[in-house]
């Protein structure tokens, strides 16, 4: 099978061909169909996530169909259309794993990362760690709810029950988590990087009452943001913007450091918590939305062997919407 793999941190992806798996005590084999090109794929291609030593398959929005099961696996059956999302496998032993909070299990290991990931043409996961898909989507369409959308809904809920609602950084996960929130009744303020006009009409175009760039202010203040940039300098501003108890979010599991900030900002009991990860009754729950709210998703399709040009465009800031790779073609 070809797979697009990471040798060396900060040099692209390389095509190799290996050996087909076979699926494991627990594991089933999924041909992939397409896999969605997320901000944390670039963390790890360029670096910023920590090297492992060996090289590293990306990609952990995968959709694909099950080949073959392993031993002791009752679901999914071949066949079956599945998701595959970053939480590859838990311990399910420890005391965040038997509270329900296995996001935060220490043992965890990552679709992508730890695990040989989605930019490739067949993919191993473990049966515990797949979901099944929304009818009303296609391959392309439910990649990114495996992670723009999954990560994103988890953020939205830990706004609250945020009226005026700002999203800092208006890409793959703003432009699903605009449409839910917008759905769910929110006001969305949209903060893009200055002087992107392009990022703005997007975000009008998807609900959005008011979008701006980041060095801006919002017309009102704000109940909570998110931040999906991966700028530290975006907390101390969404503090400023955000009203007394409000929330701001740091959605993403790579930031750039957070600069200081008088403790005004942060008084009145406003507060920042973070993200990490995801649970799969997250997972559950979000499908389950997705399959009655129609989000519109905004597509650009990519041959698996545009890996890097797909990462480019990320990197670039040149992508309104999210990014697919196709291992049988685009």
């Amino acid at each position: 099978m070809l797979v697009m793999q990471l040798l060396q941190p900060g040099q692209g992806l390389s095509p190799a061909q290996r050996q087909d798996p076979v699926p494991g005590p627990g594991q089933v084999l999924i041909r992939v169909a397409c896999c969605g090109v997320c901000r944390t794929d670039l963390h790890i291609v360029d670096g910023e996530l920590p090297a492992l030593g060996h090289p590293v398959v990306p990609g952990h929005e995968i959709v694909g169909r099950v080949l073959a099961v392993g031993t002791g696996v009752a679901t999914p059956a071949v066949g079956e259309r599945v998701g595959v999302p970053w939480l590859g496998w838990t311990c399910g032993q420890c005391e965040w794993c038997l509270s329900g909070r296995e996001n935060l299990c220490a043992r965890a290991r990552f679709t992508g990362y730890n695990v040989d990931g989605g930019y490739a043409e067949l993919a191993l996961a473990d049966a515990r760690y797949v979901f099944p898909l929304p009818a009303g989507y296609t391959d392309q369409q439910a990649a990114p709810l495996l992670c723009a959308g999954l990560i994103g809904h988890r953020a939205l809920r830990l706004a609250g029950e945020a009226r005026r609602l700002g999203i800092y950084g208006f890409g793959a996960a703003a432009h699903i988590i605009c449409q839910i929130a917008r759905h769910q009744g929110s006001e969305i303020f949209a903060f893009t990087r200055p002087g992107d006009l392009d990022a703005q009409a997007f975000a009008l175009e998807l609900g959005a009452s008011w979008a701006g760039g980041s060095d801006q202010s919002a017309p009102h203040q704000l109940d909570a943001a998110l931040i999906f940039a991966p700028v530290g300098a975006l907390v101390p501003a969404a503090l400023q913007a955000i009203a007394p108890g409000g929330t701001v979010v740091c959605a993403g599991i790579h930031m750039s450091d957070i600069p200081g900030f008088a403790y005004s900002r942060l008084w009145l009991e406003r507060r920042i918590v973070s993200v990490a990860n995801l649970t799969r009754r997250d997972g559950d729950e979000f499908l389950a939305l997705a399959a009655r709210i129609p989000i519109r998703m905004h597509i650009k399709a990519f041959a698996l062997d545009q890996a890097n040009d797909a990462l480019a465009t990320l990197r670039g800031g040149e992508l309104h919407g999210a990014a697919v790779l196709c291992p049988r073609g685009a």
